[in-house]
């Protein structure tokens, strides 16, 4: 399998196609690829679907997607959150769909996808205006409800590094949705601190499998809640 190396993060997002189911990897700002989604942003496409934990953060990256109403519908665990004003603006005035997806379940919906499933019971949200609409049945004497995969035609995914087939690695907490995303999208794009020569990353330490990694952009700053730390690599955001 051959893996773009991109020049820029603008390139690797290059064919992201309006009406684009959107996976995006992070919680909250830890592991979110900041600089993919900005790219994003400048390459213009719109009425996508984002997967996400959250709905956005300040003023940046997710949160100015929303803001200049180029998603149509967000699927994610946490919406609301003490600056997420520009999804809760969108959402009050009926311009952006919110899917409200328990934070396990999101997780499993999409590790679902990746694994070729076809759905999973889960006791999570039986009875609840969540379960509306879906299939119930008493599992070993439990109530059940069926959640469905979620599949993405991108994922914009954050990583540590990778090597020259994609193999990626990640840092502590800032892999959270990343390893599970990648798995369940059509193309997956990962932005990285640096690339190394294949073969000089230990197997032992291989999270995400080239496999699944379709373009891979070296990052040379971190953006953070800070600001933009020049040549910080290896430090998490």
């Amino acid at each position: 399998m051959t893996v773009q190396l991109a020049r820029t993060a603008l390139e690797a997002v290059g064919d992201v196609a309006d009406g684009s189911t959107v996976m995006i990897g992070g919680f909250g700002p830890a592991g979110q690829p900041v600089e993919l989604i900005e790219a994003l942003l400048e390459q213009g496409a719109g009425d996508l679907v984002v997967v996400s934990n959250n709905a956005g953060n300040g003023e940046d990256a997710l949160a100015r997607l929303i803001l200049e109403r180029r998603v149509r519908k967000i699927v994610c665990s946490f919406p609301r959150q003490v600056d997420s004003w520009h999804f809760d603006a969108a959402y009050r005035a009926g311009e952006i769909e919110l899917e409200l997806v328990p934070q396990g379940n999101l997780a499993e919906r999409i590790r679902a996808a990746g694994a070729g499933l076809g759905g999973f019971f889960t006791p999570t949200g039986f009875g609840t205006p969540l379960a509306e609409g879906k299939e119930t049945r008493l599992v070993d004497g439990v109530p059940m409800v069926l959640e469905s995969p979620i599949r993405a035609d991108v994922a914009l995914v954050k990583a540590l590094r990778a090597d020259g087939v994609g193999n990626l690695v990640y840092r502590k907490t800032a892999r959270n949705f990343g390893p599970v995303m990648a798995t369940a999208a059509r193309r997956t794009v990962v932005q990285v601190h640096e690339v190394v020569p294949t073969g000089s990353i230990d197997p032992e330490t291989v999270v995400t499998p080239g496999i699944y990694v379709d373009a891979v952009v070296p990052i040379d700053s971190v953006t953070t809640l800070a600001g933009v730390q020049p040549g910080a690599r290896g430090v998490a955001s």
